[in-house]
Protein backbone atom coordinates (compact mmCIF):
# COMPACT_ATOMS: atom_id res chain seq x y z
CA UNK A 1 0.00 0.00 0.00
CA UNK A 2 1.73 3.24 -1.04
CA UNK A 3 2.07 6.12 1.53
CA UNK A 4 0.09 9.17 1.71
CA UNK A 5 1.89 12.61 1.01
CA UNK A 6 3.43 13.97 4.24
CA UNK A 7 2.34 17.68 3.97
CA UNK A 8 -1.15 15.93 3.39
CA UNK A 9 -1.24 13.51 6.52
CA UNK A 10 -0.36 17.00 8.75
CA UNK A 11 -2.69 19.10 6.65
CA UNK A 12 -0.14 22.20 5.94
CA UNK A 13 1.47 23.56 2.69
CA UNK A 14 5.10 22.82 1.30
CA UNK A 15 6.61 25.27 2.48
CA UNK A 16 5.15 25.47 5.70
CA UNK A 17 8.03 27.04 8.92
CA UNK A 18 8.26 24.96 11.79
CA UNK A 19 6.41 26.86 14.24
CA UNK A 20 3.12 25.59 12.19
CA UNK A 21 4.23 22.18 11.34
CA UNK A 22 4.62 21.38 15.27
CA UNK A 23 1.21 22.99 15.94
CA UNK A 24 -0.45 21.03 13.02
CA UNK A 25 1.30 17.79 14.21
CA UNK A 26 0.39 18.55 18.00
CA UNK A 27 -3.77 18.50 17.02
CA UNK A 28 -2.72 15.09 15.38
CA UNK A 29 -1.34 13.20 18.03
CA UNK A 30 -4.07 14.15 19.96
CA UNK A 31 -6.99 13.66 17.97
CA UNK A 32 -5.28 9.90 16.95
CA UNK A 33 -3.84 9.18 19.98
CA UNK A 34 -4.80 5.48 21.23
CA UNK A 35 -5.18 5.60 25.16
CA UNK A 36 -7.82 8.75 24.01
CA UNK A 37 -9.69 6.50 20.90
CA UNK A 38 -9.48 3.44 22.17
CA UNK A 39 -12.65 2.40 20.51
CA UNK A 40 -11.34 3.56 16.99
CA UNK A 41 -9.55 0.90 15.84
CA UNK A 42 -8.13 2.98 12.82
CA UNK A 43 -6.47 5.86 15.58
CA UNK A 44 -3.46 3.85 15.65
CA UNK A 45 -2.01 3.39 12.50
CA UNK A 46 -3.62 7.04 11.83
CA UNK A 47 -1.40 8.13 15.17
CA UNK A 48 1.93 6.42 13.72
CA UNK A 49 1.49 7.92 10.44
CA UNK A 50 1.34 11.53 11.78
CA UNK A 51 4.19 10.91 14.23
CA UNK A 52 6.37 9.59 10.86
CA UNK A 53 4.94 12.62 9.21
CA UNK A 54 6.21 14.95 11.53
CA UNK A 55 9.26 12.71 12.23
CA UNK A 56 10.74 13.47 8.44
CA UNK A 57 9.29 17.10 8.22
CA UNK A 58 11.09 18.41 11.40
CA UNK A 59 14.61 17.85 10.06
CA UNK A 60 15.83 19.82 7.88
CA UNK A 61 18.20 17.31 6.34
CA UNK A 62 15.27 14.49 5.94
CA UNK A 63 12.74 16.96 4.90
CA UNK A 64 15.00 18.59 1.87
CA UNK A 65 15.50 14.44 0.76
CA UNK A 66 11.68 13.78 0.81
CA UNK A 67 11.21 17.24 -0.93
CA UNK A 68 13.34 16.29 -4.01
CA UNK A 69 12.79 12.50 -3.90
CA UNK A 70 9.33 12.07 -1.99
CA UNK A 71 9.22 8.30 0.11
CA UNK A 72 12.21 6.90 -1.90
CA UNK A 73 14.58 9.57 -0.92
CA UNK A 74 13.78 9.14 3.03
CA UNK A 75 13.87 5.52 2.94
CA UNK A 76 17.13 5.29 0.51
CA UNK A 77 18.78 7.66 3.12
CA UNK A 78 19.21 5.30 5.95
CA UNK A 79 17.10 7.83 7.76
CA UNK A 80 15.12 6.67 10.63
CA UNK A 81 14.06 6.37 14.35
CA UNK A 82 13.00 9.00 16.65
CA UNK A 83 16.14 10.71 17.20
CA UNK A 84 15.28 14.49 16.87
CA UNK A 85 15.52 16.83 19.50
CA UNK A 86 12.30 18.51 18.50
CA UNK A 87 10.78 15.31 17.99
CA UNK A 88 11.41 14.39 21.41
CA UNK A 89 10.00 17.50 22.75
CA UNK A 90 7.03 17.74 21.32
CA UNK A 91 6.51 14.07 22.56
CA UNK A 92 7.15 15.65 26.04
CA UNK A 93 4.56 18.77 25.39
CA UNK A 94 1.74 16.05 23.76
CA UNK A 95 2.34 13.10 26.83
CA UNK A 96 2.25 16.18 29.47
CA UNK A 97 -1.51 16.94 28.03
CA UNK A 98 -2.62 13.15 27.73
CA UNK A 99 -1.16 11.54 31.19
CA UNK A 100 -0.54 14.77 33.38
CA UNK A 101 3.24 14.88 32.99
CA UNK A 102 4.43 11.38 31.85
CA UNK A 103 7.14 10.82 29.27
CA UNK A 104 7.11 8.12 26.50
CA UNK A 105 11.08 7.99 26.43
CA UNK A 106 11.29 7.58 29.98
CA UNK A 107 12.85 10.86 31.17
CA UNK A 108 11.76 11.03 34.75
CA UNK A 109 10.71 14.61 35.74
CA UNK A 110 11.28 14.88 39.51
CA UNK A 111 10.20 17.62 41.97
CA UNK A 112 11.49 17.23 45.37
CA UNK A 113 10.29 20.69 45.83
CA UNK A 114 7.72 21.27 48.71
CA UNK A 115 3.97 22.05 48.87
CA UNK A 116 3.24 25.55 49.53
CA UNK A 117 0.54 26.18 52.12
CA UNK A 118 -2.29 28.98 52.44
CA UNK A 119 -3.28 30.40 55.60
CA UNK A 120 -6.68 32.72 56.33
CA UNK A 121 -6.10 35.76 58.05
CA UNK A 122 -9.09 38.24 59.06
CA UNK A 123 -8.16 41.62 60.20
CA UNK A 124 -9.88 45.26 61.38
CA UNK A 125 -9.74 47.88 59.32
CA UNK A 126 -7.79 49.75 61.96
CA UNK A 127 -4.39 46.98 61.91
CA UNK A 128 -5.41 46.77 57.63
CA UNK A 129 -4.40 50.38 57.70
CA UNK A 130 -1.96 50.96 60.59
CA UNK A 131 -0.14 47.24 60.33
CA UNK A 132 0.13 44.86 62.83
CA UNK A 133 2.48 41.59 64.03
CA UNK A 134 0.04 38.67 64.62
CA UNK A 135 0.86 34.88 65.91
CA UNK A 136 -0.49 32.38 63.53
CA UNK A 137 -0.23 28.40 64.34
CA UNK A 138 0.69 26.14 61.11
CA UNK A 139 0.10 22.61 60.67
CA UNK A 140 2.78 21.04 58.33
CA UNK A 141 5.11 18.72 57.21
CA UNK A 142 8.60 19.20 58.24
CA UNK A 143 11.78 17.55 57.31
CA UNK A 144 12.22 14.13 59.87
CA UNK A 145 15.37 15.76 62.48
CA UNK A 146 16.44 11.78 63.15
CA UNK A 147 16.89 11.03 59.64
CA UNK A 148 17.41 14.41 57.59
CA UNK A 149 14.57 13.76 55.42
CA UNK A 150 15.72 10.29 54.04
CA UNK A 151 13.45 8.29 55.42
CA UNK A 152 16.31 5.99 56.40
CA UNK A 153 17.27 4.45 59.85
CA UNK A 154 20.09 6.68 61.36
CA UNK A 155 23.00 5.32 60.06
CA UNK A 156 21.93 3.62 56.96
CA UNK A 157 20.43 4.94 53.27
CA UNK A 158 17.82 4.23 50.71
CA UNK A 159 18.74 1.69 48.24
CA UNK A 160 18.92 1.78 44.11
CA UNK A 161 14.92 0.44 43.44
CA UNK A 162 15.36 -3.01 41.63
CA UNK A 163 12.31 -2.63 39.69
CA UNK A 164 12.83 0.64 37.40
CA UNK A 165 16.87 0.35 38.63
CA UNK A 166 16.55 4.19 40.31
CA UNK A 167 14.73 5.49 37.33
CA UNK A 168 11.64 5.77 38.73
CA UNK A 169 9.20 4.59 35.89
CA UNK A 170 8.94 1.43 33.76
CA UNK A 171 8.00 1.38 30.41
CA UNK A 172 4.64 -0.78 29.21
CA UNK A 173 4.00 -1.63 25.92
CA UNK A 174 1.06 -0.63 24.23
CA UNK A 175 1.05 -1.89 21.13
CA UNK A 176 3.39 -0.44 18.65
CA UNK A 177 3.82 2.45 21.36
CA UNK A 178 6.38 2.01 24.43
CA UNK A 179 4.86 4.18 27.32
CA UNK A 180 6.25 4.75 30.97
CA UNK A 181 4.79 4.61 33.83
CA UNK A 182 5.39 5.55 37.39
CA UNK A 183 6.98 2.59 39.44
CA UNK A 184 4.56 0.96 41.94
CA UNK A 185 8.13 -0.53 43.72
CA UNK A 186 9.55 2.84 44.90
CA UNK A 187 6.51 5.31 43.50
CA UNK A 188 8.94 6.69 41.94
CA UNK A 189 11.39 7.87 43.86
CA UNK A 190 13.64 5.30 42.44
CA UNK A 191 14.74 4.31 45.73
CA UNK A 192 13.74 1.83 48.49
CA UNK A 193 14.04 1.89 52.22
CA UNK A 194 14.89 -1.32 53.42
CA UNK A 195 15.66 0.22 57.26
CA UNK A 196 12.96 2.75 57.64
CA UNK A 197 13.47 5.80 60.44
CA UNK A 198 10.49 5.04 63.19
CA UNK A 199 9.85 8.63 63.83
CA UNK A 200 8.75 9.40 60.78
CA UNK A 201 8.17 5.69 59.93
CA UNK A 202 10.00 5.75 56.70
CA UNK A 203 8.64 9.08 55.19
CA UNK A 204 10.89 11.38 55.98
CA UNK A 205 8.46 14.00 57.36
CA UNK A 206 6.83 14.60 60.53
CA UNK A 207 3.71 16.76 60.97
CA UNK A 208 4.51 19.12 62.96
CA UNK A 209 2.49 22.51 64.24
CA UNK A 210 4.41 25.78 64.17
CA UNK A 211 4.00 28.92 65.57
CA UNK A 212 5.09 31.84 63.39
CA UNK A 213 4.93 35.83 63.66
CA UNK A 214 3.73 37.53 60.87
CA UNK A 215 4.04 41.32 60.18
CA UNK A 216 1.13 42.82 58.67
CA UNK A 217 2.34 45.96 56.74
CA UNK A 218 0.10 49.11 56.77
CA UNK A 219 -2.25 49.71 53.73
CA UNK A 220 -2.97 46.01 53.07
CA UNK A 221 -6.34 44.92 52.27
CA UNK A 222 -8.60 42.18 51.61
CA UNK A 223 -7.51 39.82 48.68
CA UNK A 224 -3.90 40.70 49.35
CA UNK A 225 -1.21 38.01 49.93
CA UNK A 226 1.84 37.67 51.97
CA UNK A 227 4.77 35.19 51.48
CA UNK A 228 6.70 33.43 54.14
CA UNK A 229 9.37 31.85 51.96
CA UNK A 230 10.27 28.64 53.12
CA UNK A 231 7.43 28.28 56.01
CA UNK A 232 5.78 25.55 53.42
CA UNK A 233 5.67 22.19 53.71
CA UNK A 234 9.33 20.49 54.16
CA UNK A 235 10.09 18.48 50.43
CA UNK A 236 10.15 14.57 50.13
CA UNK A 237 14.04 12.90 50.32
CA UNK A 238 15.35 16.14 51.77
CA UNK A 239 13.79 18.64 49.25
CA UNK A 240 13.51 22.20 49.02
CA UNK A 241 10.58 23.76 51.74
CA UNK A 242 7.77 25.41 49.64
CA UNK A 243 6.27 28.98 51.33
CA UNK A 244 3.44 29.85 52.87
CA UNK A 245 1.23 31.92 51.67
CA UNK A 246 -1.20 34.18 54.33
CA UNK A 247 -4.28 35.45 53.00
CA UNK A 248 -6.14 38.94 53.86
CA UNK A 249 -9.52 39.72 54.83
CA UNK A 250 -10.46 43.25 56.31
CA UNK A 251 -13.76 42.81 58.35
CA UNK A 252 -16.39 45.27 57.90
CA UNK A 253 -16.44 48.64 59.86
CA UNK A 254 -19.24 49.48 61.95
CA UNK A 255 -18.52 53.51 60.47
CA UNK A 256 -15.96 53.49 57.69
CA UNK A 257 -16.04 51.70 54.31
CA UNK A 258 -12.85 51.55 52.24
CA UNK A 259 -12.53 52.11 48.85
CA UNK A 260 -8.51 51.79 47.80
CA UNK A 261 -6.46 54.02 49.54
CA UNK A 262 -9.80 56.27 50.72
CA UNK A 263 -11.79 56.11 53.48
CA UNK A 264 -15.69 57.17 53.57
CA UNK A 265 -17.91 57.76 56.44
CA UNK A 266 -21.64 59.10 56.70
CA UNK A 267 -22.27 62.18 59.14
CA UNK A 268 -25.52 63.13 60.29
CA UNK A 269 -26.20 66.99 61.11
CA UNK A 270 -28.75 68.78 63.04
CA UNK A 271 -31.30 70.73 60.75
CA UNK A 272 -30.43 74.11 62.45
CA UNK A 273 -26.57 73.40 61.81
CA UNK A 274 -27.02 72.92 58.51
CA UNK A 275 -28.95 76.15 57.82
CA UNK A 276 -27.25 78.04 60.02
CA UNK A 277 -23.59 76.85 59.60
CA UNK A 278 -21.86 75.29 63.11
CA UNK A 279 -18.99 73.15 64.31
CA UNK A 280 -19.03 69.48 64.72
CA UNK A 281 -16.83 66.45 65.25
CA UNK A 282 -15.67 64.41 62.80
CA UNK A 283 -14.00 60.47 63.91
CA UNK A 284 -10.83 59.57 61.81
CA UNK A 285 -8.82 56.37 63.16
CA UNK A 286 -6.71 58.71 64.31
CA UNK A 287 -9.26 60.07 66.63
CA UNK A 288 -11.68 63.13 66.72
CA UNK A 289 -11.53 66.37 64.75
CA UNK A 290 -13.54 69.26 64.60
CA UNK A 291 -14.87 71.21 61.36
CA UNK A 292 -16.89 73.62 60.44
CA UNK A 293 -20.41 73.62 58.70
CA UNK A 294 -21.49 76.32 56.04
CA UNK A 295 -24.42 77.90 56.29
CA UNK A 296 -27.21 76.05 53.81
CA UNK A 297 -25.37 72.87 54.07
CA UNK A 298 -27.37 70.38 51.88
CA UNK A 299 -27.43 65.90 52.10
CA UNK A 300 -24.57 64.51 50.13
CA UNK A 301 -21.76 67.28 51.00
CA UNK A 302 -18.70 66.08 50.81
CA UNK A 303 -16.13 67.11 53.45
CA UNK A 304 -12.71 66.16 52.69
CA UNK A 305 -10.00 65.68 55.26
CA UNK A 306 -6.68 65.51 53.75
CA UNK A 307 -4.17 62.66 54.62
CA UNK A 308 -7.11 60.88 56.95
CA UNK A 309 -7.08 57.69 54.83
CA UNK A 310 -4.72 54.80 54.53
CA UNK A 311 -1.03 54.45 53.22
CA UNK A 312 -0.22 52.97 49.99
CA UNK A 313 1.69 50.06 49.94
CA UNK A 314 3.13 50.15 46.61
CA UNK A 315 4.15 54.35 46.42
CA UNK A 316 0.94 56.27 46.36
CA UNK A 317 0.24 58.94 48.87
CA UNK A 318 -1.99 58.61 51.45
CA UNK A 319 -5.62 58.24 51.21
CA UNK A 320 -7.87 60.70 52.51
CA UNK A 321 -11.07 60.72 54.39
CA UNK A 322 -14.28 61.85 52.67
CA UNK A 323 -17.57 62.41 55.28
CA UNK A 324 -21.18 62.83 53.51
CA UNK A 325 -23.39 65.03 55.12
CA UNK A 326 -26.45 63.68 55.97
CA UNK A 327 -28.93 66.45 57.23
CA UNK A 328 -31.23 64.53 60.12
CA UNK A 329 -34.90 66.20 59.64
CA UNK A 330 -36.16 66.21 63.62
CA UNK A 331 -38.75 63.93 64.95
CA UNK A 332 -40.97 63.59 68.14
CA UNK A 333 -41.45 67.69 68.02
CA UNK A 334 -43.75 69.21 70.72
CA UNK A 335 -46.70 70.91 70.21
CA UNK A 336 -44.42 74.83 70.78
CA UNK A 337 -41.69 73.13 68.56
CA UNK A 338 -44.26 72.42 65.33
CA UNK A 339 -46.20 75.78 66.05
CA UNK A 340 -42.06 77.20 65.61
CA UNK A 341 -41.53 76.03 62.62
CA UNK A 342 -45.01 76.44 61.13
CA UNK A 343 -44.35 80.47 61.92
CA UNK A 344 -40.60 79.74 60.18
CA UNK A 345 -42.18 78.45 57.30
CA UNK A 346 -45.09 81.22 56.50
CA UNK A 347 -42.17 83.56 56.95
CA UNK A 348 -40.09 82.42 53.92
CA UNK A 349 -40.83 84.30 50.66
CA UNK A 350 -40.62 81.37 48.60
CA UNK A 351 -37.95 83.29 46.79
CA UNK A 352 -35.00 81.45 44.79
CA UNK A 353 -32.29 82.58 47.04
CA UNK A 354 -33.94 80.59 50.14
CA UNK A 355 -35.22 77.63 48.77
CA UNK A 356 -32.49 77.50 45.18
CA UNK A 357 -33.12 73.45 44.82
CA UNK A 358 -37.02 73.62 45.17
CA UNK A 359 -37.45 76.61 42.76
CA UNK A 360 -35.17 74.78 40.48
CA UNK A 361 -37.19 71.19 40.81
CA UNK A 362 -40.58 72.44 40.62
CA UNK A 363 -39.64 74.63 37.17
CA UNK A 364 -38.12 71.83 35.74
CA UNK A 365 -41.22 69.78 36.15
CA UNK A 366 -43.61 72.69 35.23
CA UNK A 367 -41.58 72.62 31.51
CA UNK A 368 -41.61 69.08 31.64
CA UNK A 369 -45.72 69.32 31.59
CA UNK A 370 -45.95 72.42 28.79
CA UNK A 371 -44.14 70.10 26.59
CA UNK A 372 -46.54 67.57 26.65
Amino acid sequence: MSKRDYYEVLGVEKGVDEGELKKAYRKKAMKFHPDRNSDDPSAPEKFKEASEAYEVLSDSSKRNAYDQFGHQGVESSGFGGHSGEGFNDIFSDIFGDVFGGGDPFGRRKRSNRGSDLQYSMTISLEDAVRGVTEKIAVPALESCDVCRGTGAKKGSSPITCSGCNGAGQVRMQQGFFSVAQTCRQCSGSGQVIKDPCKPCKGKGRIERRKTLSVKIPAGVDTGDRIRLAGEGEAGPNGGQTGDLFVQIKVLPHDVFERDGRHLYCEVPIGFVDATLGGEIQIPTLDGKVKIKIPEGTQTGKLFRLKGKGVDAIRGSSKGDLLCRAVIETPQNLTKEQKELLKNLQSSFNKSDQQTPLSSEWFDKVKSFFESK
